[in-house]
């Protein structure tokens, strides 16, 4: 994971961009949320799938644990709407 954003940052500097840039520090800083609230949801989404098969009344709690990574891109969202 972070061999991606070294590549990410490259990337960026390598188009004529700089990091310094708000828009750019906000474009990453969403990115870079979704991309571990996705590495995330891949565990508990798999734990949650085999806990519902054994017993179905675990369906809610297996529901909010696979959305609760989600806020962190919601809260990163944020940060847009502030730059």
């Amino acid at each position: 994971m972070l061999e991606a954003t070294n590549e990410l940052g490259n990337v960026a500097l390598q188009a004529g961009g700089t990091l310094t840039n708000p828009s750019a520090a906000a474009a990453l800083a969403v990115g870079l949320a979704a991309l571990g609230a996705g590495y995330a949801e891949r565990g508990i989404g798999s734990a949650a799938v085999g806990a519902m098969a054994e017993d179905d009344d675990l369906f809610v709690n297996g529901l909010i644990l696979t959305v609760l990574p989600e806020t962190i891109v919601i809260l990163a969202l944020v940060v847009v709407f502030i730059v």
